[in-house]
């Protein structure tokens, strides 16, 4: 379905008079269904700004949000996100968290018992179902965050750089488990990062934000074939990608 989320001169300015500052937009933008699109800018431009505002999380000065034709205006109940600190909650093992999901749906629990299994194996966390979070690497509790994010089979996913605080080889770890998930479930995904080779690496399409106040300046359709893995990641075609895009932010004298 084309234009499954839209995003119509969203514009978002905290303060006022002397005290205002303009955070992100106006910009308009439209993501299909099944899409993977990654939003990527530099620290500040507004990206996680933009997120909230598609979540219904945060109001918008100006513009509006449709998801199918229907009006945002107040948090979706329906989508699964994730930010940089998971949402796990410390009293609960990682079946609890994820199962609390299901719990705040008023979902059956028996009813999802082999469902929570599989996407635990997916992600390599079965044999730690019943550790508590404390117990984790930071890697292992971002991967039990993305099963608690999934778990409802959502049909649109927001991940608000939900790895960046992790080192380069958990990173590469995780990417590689949300790309099989998507490639399984197909979710629309709206992916917030500031990592040039992980929104190449993840998304069918990357939208470039300039530096605040955030403006949609280009968008990139990424031509690679899935999985992704590393023989995908030497191509030339994935390099040149890369640079182009490194070229761009050299531009705004970001790099």
């Amino acid at each position: 379905m084309k234009n499954f989320i839209e995003v119509t001169e969203l514009k978002k300015v905290f303060g006022n008079g002397a005290d205002e500052v303009h955070a992100f937009g106006p910009a308009t933008m439209n993501i299909n269904a099944g899409e993977f699109v990654s939003i990527l800018g530099p620290s500040g431009c507004g990206k996680s700004t933009l997120m909230l505002m598609v979540a219904g999380l945060l109001d918008s000065t100006s513009g509006k949000v449709e998801f199918e034709k229907k009006l945002v205006n107040g948090p979706k109940t329906d989508i699964g996100i994730m930010f940089q600190d998971n949402t796990l909650v410390p009293w609960r093992t990682v079946r609890g968290n994820i199962e609390l999901q299901l719990e705040l749906r008023g979902l059956n629990l028996k009813d999802y018992q082999e469902q929570i299994n599989n996407i635990l194996k997916s992600v390599n966390l079965e044999d730690f179902a019943e550790r508590f979070p404390n117990e984790l690497s930071g890697g292992m509790q971002q991967r039990a965050a993305f099963c608690q994010a999934m778990i409802h089979d959502p049909k649109i996913i927001l991940l608000d750089e939900p790895l960046g605080k992790l080192d380069a080889m958990t990173r590469e770890k995780i990417r590689a488990d949300f790309q099989k998930l998507w490639m399984v479930k197909k979710p629309t995904v709206i992916f917030v990062t500031h990592s040039i080779e992980e929104a190449v690496q993840l998304s069918n399409r990357v939208i470039l934000i300039t530096p605040r106040p955030g403006k949609i300046d280009r968008e990139i359709k990424i031509d690679l074939p899935y999985p992704r893995d590393l023989k995908v990641k030497r191509s030339p075609k994935f390099t040149e990608y890369v640079n182009s895009i490194q070229e761009v932010f050299h531009k705004y004298g970001v790099i």
